[in-house]
């Protein structure tokens, strides 16, 4: 039997509480699970009672939980397992930090280490090295004799780099041996670029891949590299600290979730459990289901893809993809393990075979995700035969948007996530770009009534990035990024980070403000959202989380 918690009083604060009225208040009680009372504080110290406990936090801003809406909250988790290579210049940097590791490792033991660059972008990668290149497998083998070393690859979209974009692994001599790498090898894939050595013809242990996604990693030395599930399941632990921290308490995995990930989650939900909010999407393997037709498969799924789960993890709707190509059903090989993705590879279809894939969903009422705006147009086309109206399929990682997008959108009824993570701040636009009007018109869309969510794509973590791409709209140059009058207000940020979350998942009702009978998910902030110099929103941290009315987080209050 669970102990009885006492009531618990937060007070002399800011309460942002983001309901109908955008109050203010300077006090919360929460009972069990749920707030019971906010507003002035004798009005809310008289109904948590004297028998409570009392925080004060010291006029510092409380907020709803944010919810994070593309998360890929396991990722962070694993970025810690292996060795890092963070702060490494010369060659001979990464040499020692592989040397250190072999003295600590047992012979035969494989080290395996995060790529060479600094998280959480790596923006140069090798080129950030003065010699302008990973160490070969002579130089590995010189610091490490008896164990296999593999130094991984940058995960692409951590970058976004411009296409083509180009990522690079190393492994010493064992690590060929280990796996029967030699120069006669025939790649899966013509992305795949090993380096031979000239005067020998064998390989020199660096490959570089004219892609964003691994496949050496994945399924030339996936014996070696994969993540196992214990790492899984001890790194979404370390995950769902980080997310605390920073104020976030819900997630929604829009990229949907492989098989491997959803076992994690079910493992930690069991124990030790979640102190997120877990909500997921599937991602179809559709290579499993060889010749046969996605539609039909998609109605037999109906009766669990409608919604399954508990407050704290449920797997609902579908992700529905049309970008694929041929690498993706090479990378697909190493199923049921998905490394970083975290999704299954095949999970993207030809847009032709889209819309019956589309039509089975709405027909079955499950829900939708799609990854790209370029699917709005074929929404409207389903619309015309099944109403889509009310069911809230979300359209994510978009950048630009045309007016008439914008206009299906709302009328649609669908929920739009924005990828500022990669189209503000990495990549930017200035005022003469091409279609400059219709970039990211997030303004706009508020003004449509087109609900805005925000996701920080792990990359990094914290949604007051985005908050803070949102109301400022420069890139990681500093430079504005066009169209101005796009810009949401604080409140309209903070909104999208909360609120417009939880009706993303038919939640409104229970989380997303702080109002009496909601949740008690929220977070006492490090700085004031609100007021802040506009620089500092995405340095922005928890001070003290809770989620189910729970403590998760603390540090200084």
């Amino acid at each position: 039997m669970k102990p009885v918690r006492r009531p618990l009083l937060l007070t002399k604060g800011k309460v942002i509480t983001l309901d109908g009225e955008s109050s203010i208040c300077e006090a919360l009680a929460i009972e069990g699970n749920r707030i019971v009372a906010v507003g002035r504080l004798d009005d809310v110290r008289s109904v948590a009672g004297p028998d409570c406990d009392e925080i004060d936090v010291q006029g510092r801003a409380v907020i709803p939980g944010l919810i994070d809406t593309h998360a890929h909250m396991d990722r962070e988790g694993l970025k810690s397992i292996g060795p890092s290579l963070a702060g490494c210049r010369t060659i001979d940097d990464v040499l020692q930090r592989i040397e250190i590791a072999a003295r600590q490792a047992e012979p035969g033991e494989w080290i395996v280490t995060m790529p060479v660059g600094e998280p959480p972008f790596y923006w140069d990668g090798p080129a950030g090295l003065r010699e302008q290149r990973l160490p070969n497998r002579r130089e590995l083998d010189r610091v490490s004799p008896r164990n296999p070393v593999y130094i991984r690859p940058i995960w692409g979209y951590w970058r976004h780099a411009p296409k083509p974009e180009c990522i690079v692994s190393a492994a010493n001599s064992l690590a060929l041996a280990a796996t029967g790498l030699t120069a006669a090898t025939p790649f899966p894939s013509g992305t795949v670029e090993p380096e031979i050595d000239p005067e020998t013809g064998d390989l020199l242990g660096i490959f570089a891949e004219k892609s964003g996604i691994p496949i050496v990693e994945l399924i030339m030395l996936s014996d070696a590299s994969r993540f196992s599930e214990e790492q899984r399941r001890n790194g979404l632990v370390r995950a769902m600290s980080v997310y605390n921290s920073l104020a976030t308490t819900g997630t929604y995995e829009g990229h949907g979730v492989s098989s491997d990930v959803f076992r994690a989650y079910r493992a930690c939900h069991r124990s030790p459990g979640l102190s997120v909010r877990v909500r997921m999407t599937h991602s179809p393997s559709w290579g499993t289901i060889g010749d046969g037709d996605p539609a039909a498969v998609v109605s037999q799924w109906a009766y669990w893809a409608s919604g399954l789960g508990d407050p704290f993890l449920s797997l609902n709707g579908l992700y529905v993809d049309h970008r694929w190509g041929p690498d993706d059903l090479v990378r697909a090989r190493a199923a049921p393990y998905t490394g970083w993705a975290g999704y299954h590879y095949d999970s993207s279809l030809p847009k032709e075979k889209i819309k019956s894939v589309l039509l089975a969903a709405a027909k079955n009422d499950i829900q939708c995700v799609a990854l790209s705006s370029d699917l709005i147009g074929l929404l409207g086309e389903v619309d015309r035969e099944v109403s889509l109206v009310g069911r809230r399929w979300i359209i994510q990682h978009f950048g630009p948007l045309t007016q008439a997008q914008c206009e299906t959108a709302a009328r649609l009824g669908l929920v739009l996530t924005p990828l500022s993570i990669r189209y503000i701040y990495k990549e930017g636009r200035d005022p003469d770009a091409p279609g400059i009007d219709d970039f990211m018109p997030l303004a706009r869309l508020a003004s449509m009534g087109v609900p805005v969510t925000f996701a920080s794509d792990n990359a990094p973590p914290s949604l007051f990035h985005c908050i803070w791409h949102a109301v400022a709209r420069r890139d990681r140059f500093g430079r504005a990024v066009a169209p101005a009058h796009e810009k949401l207000s604080r409140e309209q940020a903070l909104r999208s980070a909360t609120i417009n979350g939880a009706y993303l998942t038919f939640e409104e009702n229970e989380r997303g403000t702080l109002e009496p009978g909601k949740l008690a998910d929220l977070a006492v902030l490090s700085d004031d959202p609100l007021t802040c110099p506009e620089e500092t929103l995405p340095d922005i941290r928890s001070m003290l989380t809770l989620v189910d009315g729970r403590v998760v987080h603390r540090d200084g209050l």
